[in-house]
């Protein structure tokens, strides 16, 4: 059975840094794409970053400079360090698995998550920045 759990949520000042996990499951974790999505309130859900199997990374251009995905393949984890928050950064951020080894979901801009591409999703975890 698939599982992606994200723990690391919160509330934050605006400017200030979180780091978000992701620990996965049930499959072949070190050959599959992993990816960060986020759902801001009243918005639709939007691809923040990727990683493939091979440790390639893609980011959002919102998040360039600020976001830094990464995995660990021996510990089936994905992470999200995340620095100099902004309040258009709340929402519930997902981590979600393509079984591929290439991520082909698209990362920044609106995506149904029939179009994402992801064969698995974790519940979420909740953030909130305060300006």
């Amino acid at each position: 059975q698939v599982q992606l759990v994200e723990s690391g949520g919160g509330s934050v000042q605006a400017g200030g840094p979180l780091r978000l996990s992701c620990a996965a499951s049930g499959y072949t974790y070190s050959r599959s794409c992993m990816g960060w999505l986020r759902q801001a309130p009243g918005k639709e859900r939007e691809g923040v970053a990727t990683t493939d199997s091979d440790g390639t990374t893609t980011d959002a251009d919102s998040v360039k400079g600020r976001f830094t995905i990464s995995r660990v393949n021996a510990k089936e984890s994905l992470y999200l360090p995340i620095n100099s928050l902004k309040p258009e950064d709340t929402g519930m951020y997902y981590c979600a698995a393509d079984l591929r080894s290439r991520c082909y979901a698209p990362v920044g801009w609106p995506i149904s998550v029939d179009d994402s591409g992801m064969d698995f999703w974790g519940k979420g975890t909740l953030v909130t920045i305060s300006s």
